[in-house]
């Protein structure tokens, strides 16, 4: 018998080059616990139909144990001429059972087999994952907690705007977070469906139950269309996407943080944990973890990109093109798991340098929004109040002050009557108190967005 699992069609050896060419088994051999599974799910199947007894089936399931654990200890030889890790198992099923071993195969192709298999894995790294976002999200509610009292001056373009709360801040990245969470999920839905069963890619004559299987997998539902089984990467592409947003959330909280390390905001002391040094200079405190999630972002995006283009214009059903999924899908899920994985202590033990913070939150006019609302409370057109505190802005600029630092009349001519009132916004702290929506920055706001998530965070007993 040949050792591949098509060699019957062909009379010669397959040239060397060719093997080196076409083998996935340096890629996809991570897949191996999912393809047991998913034997063992098909060989209990093949009993209930009667395409084997109950005793094969029996033996097959022991057997594939028995190979799982061989290869989680090392002893399994893998080998370009036997392609993949599905016919790796299925040869070392054969050696130990012979002529019952080259029964499993029945009713499915390596086409629904490998969807299978990677529709399993998906499914797990989807589960793993939000555990690891779990993690990061308590790191940031922990930080809202602790920082909470900070006023911390807000930007947009990278310029000062309002003041926010410390907690809002940190809260703000527990949101990106939920997001990524949820769209993780989704993709978890869509994606268990159950392919095994549509073979090659029109089904099979074999009296098969893929209902039987779809409960031993786990899996919602059955796959409808057999020719739309083997062509699938949706579900590769949408979790790539969701990863590639993951990085991207992630990518942007570094950049913030190795801003705020600089000796110019220096408003957070990360951990030496957490940093390195320079070779020449002895001074140094690099952010390299956060610099490399940063930089990680590119290889996830570009996993995404490669999948896009891997996909585009294939016609249906299956094309070997679809071999080269699992490397873009791979080094995505490793990129971003061990960002996750470095994110979460790191967040946890960076402390905000108050005092720094503190000397320098009253600089930026932070508070000239509040007291434009201010003036819009006590009747001014939004546009007049607006036009009004730019003015007064000015004005201190070319005087070198601050708001707060003009004088009563400066105000009482803003606001005829209520001069005294709006000046009692001015200050990041008297602006702070003055917000009053919901999901604001507000005090009272914060501590129910705090309360809230942490109620959501903490496991029900």
């Amino acid at each position: 018998m040949s050792q591949k699992t098509w060699g019957g069609r062909f009379t010669g050896a397959t040239d060397r080059r060719v093997e080196a060419f076409t083998e996935s088994i340096t890629i996809d051999r991570r897949l191996y616990r999912h393809d047991i599974l998913a034997g063992q799910a098909h060989a209990r199947m093949l009993a209930e139909v009667g395409l084997l007894t109950a005793g094969e089936a029996d033996r097959i399931v022991v057997t594939l144990d028995k190979i799982g654990t061989d290869i989680e200890a090392g002893k399994m030889e893998f080998t370009i001429a036997l392609e993949d890790i599905h016919t790796h198992i299925e040869r070392a099923l054969i050696a130990d059972l012979g002529d019952l071993g080259r029964k499993l195969h029945t009713a499915r192709s390596r086409n629904d087999q490998v969807i299978t298999d990677v529709k399993l894995w998906v499914r797990d790294a989807i589960d793993d994952l939000d555990g690891l976002l779990h993690d990061v999200q308590v790191a940031f509610v922990g930080s809202a907690e602790r920082e909470k009292d900070v006023i911390l001056p807000g930007y947009t373009h990278l310029q000062r705007a309002q003041p926010v709360l410390a907690g809002h801040y940190f809260l703000a990245y527990a949101e990106k977070f939920e997001r990524d969470r949820g769209r993780l999920a989704d993709c978890r839905k869509r994606l268990n469906v159950l392919p095994l069963g549509a073979a090659a890619l029109a089904g099979t004559s074999l009296p098969i139950d893929r209902e039987f299987v779809r409960k031993q997998l786990g899996f919602d539902e059955v796959a409808r269309n057999s020719l739309d089984v083997s062509s699938d990467r949706d579900f590769l592409v949408e979790f790539v996407f969701d990863l590639s947003m993951i990085a991207l959330h992630l990518s942007g909280w570094a950049e913030e943080w190795v801003i705020w390390s600089t000796t110019e905001f220096n408003f957070v002391e990360l951990p030496d944990a957490f940093c390195t040094g320079s070779s020449i200079m002895p001074h140094k405190k690099n952010p390299d973890v956060l610099e490399l999630t940063r930089g990680k972002a590119g290889r996830v995006i570009g996993a995404l990109q490669q999948l896009l283009v891997l996909i585009k214009g294939l016609p249906l059903a299956y094309n070997r093109d679809l071999q080269e999924d699992k490397a873009a899908l791979f080094d995505a899920f490793d990129t971003v798991a061990g960002c996750l994985a470095v994110a979460a202590p790191l967040v946890a033990q960076t402390k905000l340098r108050r005092a720094v913070i503190a000397a320098r939150i009253e600089d930026g006019f932070l508070d000239a929004t509040t007291l434009m609302e201010g003036l819009i409370a006590h009747g001014a057109p939004m546009r007049t109040a607006h036009e009004t505190v730019g003015k007064l802005v000015r004005r201190c600029e070319e005087a070198g002050c601050r708001l707060a630092d003009l004088p009563a009349e400066a105000f009482e001519e803003a606001a005829p009557g209520a001069g005294d009132a709006v000046r009692k916004l001015l200050g990041t702290a008297n602006a702070i108190a003055a917000f009053k929506s919901y999901g604001s920055t507000a005090p009272r706001e914060v501590e129910k967005q705090l309360a809230w998530w942490q109620a959501k965070l903490t496991p029900s007993t």
